[in-house]
């Protein structure tokens, strides 16, 4: 069957002429109906030509299409490869996050490409301008449903898919590697028996042996790893002796450099014959890498792969892996989930890992069967060899794994409360009779149909319903005489920055107090999310030394809120110690999310001055910037190193930018048309001065007179909140959009005091400038 034959205006979309045998028995459901198709297959038998047929239907009727990809590093990947789609004339875009979001770009797409947790903020937000495009969706595709089963990501895929079915109604295609329970999917998706597939080993293309090696486990880890890694070697040496070739998977990007260093130790010390130095034109091939430890490895047969080298990088060591010159390569999980680069013989060095917010974990069974996947080169193997290196305590888990492979279950029972959270604050559940309609859309409440007893399916109705009063209880929904649910301004802001409901709580009550830098980032740091943080034996002097450093008590906390209050520390003033920065960018980029959180509180509860502290400390985690300089990352181009660039120089905030001009700029350091702009930019920042009109200088004991203070802007506009003080107690406030001027109205009264300090301060929460501070002082007579 010839692609040119099904499809032949997307022939040029294929990388091959003709369908094989599994595809083939799928085309007919995928290009002759709109029905919904479930397909399980072996790794690496050609699941991705599913996803491009769905496609191409949906192209082809005028429609649009959404690809849900596993792993954020894949959806980049896609978009790479689809660029056979541009060619043929149909845009591509990759959701990505909020700040890089082009509306305009994700509108006009014909294929959006997403992760599970990107589809899942965006259907949060389907009602505002920004991702209107996403209830315009005609196909979703879902690339390996089998996440389902995840245990920390599972639960949200879930929720995308039904709430995508309620709200646009899309045809739903979803792919999976091999699955005992696939009849639960179809079911849960509404796919028919004809349109359900279960294609099994017989459609590998090529038969794979798998099995348990065990290793010695003693009491140092570091010394473990080593013993794994050469167990691997053994476990590879004969398959690199017959020309074939191994791929490794590991932990970490770390342990990937350090095992292909090893390794190369290794083999040359058992002279195994993998190296291509002679090959001349291969050894100037190696000097395009951008990596260096990696220019250095390659040459030697063995090399490293993971999602922190550049696109190049990881490009040219897949086509060297294809092309036979390296021989041994070592991975993340991110391989097995995305690229199809097979080997003869495929080794699971570490089946636990460390997380940096939940510590050290097992390996998912699911990860464990798709690395396994990639055993076998179809055309040049027979049969692949896949291993699983394990502690002996661990050994019969994952031989049951290998020989009975993994039901897929829901997880929507472990975070149920905030899922319906969200679903309630988006308006998609508006009375109680919406919420038990919505169960039934679930993984949840199919899968408790097969399996009554495991999930307590008489029960499960009744498990809701307490969720739904514990979230009347705690002030996230409110119901009226009706039965009707709304969220509160509460669930409201849990869901749209998809917080733990006991991080909310926390969030509320410290945007209710009067917060300083020092609470702020202890409430990030506390915060739910990072409660499984840990702090390993090597971290701790690491840890009390930038805490050291630092105002206010922190011996009360636990060692990971100590961890991550260390990290944004350490990020702020740019002295994060090498022993916390493997964890630093997880921890940061988490840590960001919840102070923009943050923000949003104080904001919606009338504290534009915490808000913008938030911001400000949002602005200087992020790019290390001094605090007397925090205002420059308003402005866009100025990150961490312009930003010093110019702090060193004495321009530390935009009305120093205006003052110094295009010439003061580039005497700084910047170039023409950077200067140019950054000054540009600067203009448009607000300009505050405070008009303190007929203030008296002084009062009589016992008089009152009511003044007004006028707070002006001769810059660009932007939300402001306006606080009047004396003596340091709170007087009156306003706040609103400052465009051209704010007036405040101001009691001067005669007080016991001989004197009266009025302080107008002018914070703007949603720029990470410094706020604007005036005073007078009034003497009582």
């Amino acid at each position: 069957m010839e692609v040119a034959e099904v499809v032949p205006e997307f022939a040029d979309a294929f990388p091959f002429e003709e369908f094989n045998e599994m595809q083939r028995e799928a085309v007919p459901a995928l290009v002759e109906s709109d029905a919904n198709v479930v397909a399980s297959a072996p790794t690496g038998s050609g699941k991705t030509a599913l996803a491009e047929l769905a496609i191409c239907e949906t192209l082809a009727d005028g429609g649009t299409a959404l690809f849900v990809a596993p792993l954020r590093a894949l959806t980049n990947e896609k978009e790479s490869e689809w660029e056979r789609f541009e060619e043929l004339g149909y845009s591509v875009y990759v959701v990505t996050g909020e700040r890089d979001l082009n509306p305009r770009r994700a509108e006009r797409a014909d294929v959006l490409v997403m992760t599970p947790e990107k589809a899942d903020s965006a259907t949060r937000k389907h009602d505002s301008p920004r991702y209107s495009f996403v209830t315009d969706v005609d196909c979703v595709v879902i690339d390996e449903v089998h996440l389902l089963d995840s245990e920390k990501r599972g639960s949200v895929l879930e929720v995308v898919v039904s709430r995508l079915r309620r709200l646009c109604d899309p045809r739903v295609v979803a792919l999976s590697a091999t699955m005992p329970n696939i009849d639960d999917v179809a079911a849960w998706l509404d796919a028919e028996p004809e349109t359900t597939f279960e294609f099994g080993d017989e459609y590998r293309p090529v038969d794979l042996h798998a099995g348990v090696r065990t290793y010695k486990h003693g009491d140092n880890p570091f010394a473990d790893k080593y013993r794994r890694l050469f167990t691997a070697l053994d476990l590879a040496e004969p398959h690199l002796r017959e020309d074939g070739q191994a791929l490794v998977f590991v932990s970490s990007r770390q342990d990937t450099v350090q095992a292909a260093k090893k390794t190369r130790d290794e083999i040359a010390e058992r002279d195994v014959p993998v190296g291509s130095r002679g090959d001349y034109d291969f050894h100037t091939a190696t000097e395009d890498l951008d990596n260096a430890t990696l220019r250095k490895s390659v040459l030697d047969g063995v090399a490293f792969h993971h999602a922190g080298l550049s696109t190049h990088d990881k490009n040219l060591v897949e086509q060297w892996f294809r092309e036979g010159k390296v021989r041994v390569l070592f991975s993340t999980s991110t391989l097995a989930w995305g690229v199809n680069l097979p080997a003869r013989c495929v080794v699971i060095r570490d089946t636990k890992l460390h997380d940096p917010l939940e510590g050290d974990v097992d390996m998912s069974p699911l990860d464990v069967l798709q690395m396994l996947g990639r055993a076998g080169r179809p055309g040049y193997d027979d049969v692949g060899y896949g291993w699983v290196v394990c502690d002996g305590d661990d050994a019969d888990r994952y031989r049951e794994l290998l020989r009975e492979g993994k039901e897929i279950e829901s997880r929507l029972a472990g975070n149920l409360a905030e899922h319906l959270n969200a679903e309630i604050a988006m308006g998609t559940i508006r009375g109680l009779g919406d919420v038990m309609d919505w169960l039934e859309t679930t993984f949840y409440y199919r899968r408790a149909q097969s399996e009554p007893e495991a999930y307590d399916f008489p029960n499960l109705r009744e498990r809701v319903r307490d969720t739904l009063d514990d979230l009347v209880a705690e002030g996230f929904v409110e119901t009226d005489d009706d039965l009707g649910l709304s969220a509160t301004r509460l669930g409201v802001l849990a869901s749209t920055y998809y917080l733990r409901l006991d991080t909310a709580r926390e969030f509320r009550d410290v945007a209710a107090e009067d917060a300083d830098e020092a609470s702020v980032l202890r409430a990030v740091a506390s915060a739910g999310e990072f409660d499984s943080v840990s702090a390993r034996q090597s971290e701790r002097d690491a840890v009390d030394d930038v805490l050291g450093r630092t105002a206010g008590g922190t011996g009360d906390l636990d060692s990971g809120p100590r961890k991550v209050l260390a990290i944004l520390h350490g990020s702020m003033d740019g002295s994060l110690p090498g022993e916390l920065r493997s964890d630093a960018w997880v921890i940061k980029q988490n840590a960001l999310r919840l102070l923009a959180a943050l923000g949003a509180f104080f904001e919606r509860y009338d504290d534009p001055a915490g808000a913008n502290l938030a911001t400000r400390l949002e602005a200087r985690i992020d790019t290390g910037v001094p605090a007397d300089a925090v205002g420059l990352t308003a402005l866009d181009g100025v990150a961490a190193g312009r930003a010093h660039k110019l702090a060193d120089e004495g321009i530390e905030t935009p009305a120093d930018v205006r003052e110094a001009g295009v010439d003061g700029l580039e005497a700084a350091g910047l170039g023409p048309g950077v200067a140019e702009s950054v000054h540009e930019q600067a203009r448009g920042m607000p300009a505050v001065t405070v008009d303190w009109g007929e203030f008296p200088e002084r009062v009589a004991a016992g008089d009152n007179e009511m003044r007004e203070v006028v707070v002006r802007n001769d810059g660009g506009g932007a939300h402001a909140g306006v606080q009047v003080t004396v003596n340091g107690v709170e007087m009156s406030d306003a706040d609103g959009y400052l465009d051209d001027s704010l007036t405040v109205p101001v009691g001067v009264f005669g007080a016991n005091a001989d004197e009266l300090e009025f302080e107008v301060t002018v914070s703007f929460s949603d720029l990470p400038l410094l706020p604007v501070t005036d005073a007078r002082t009034v003497r009582v007579e």
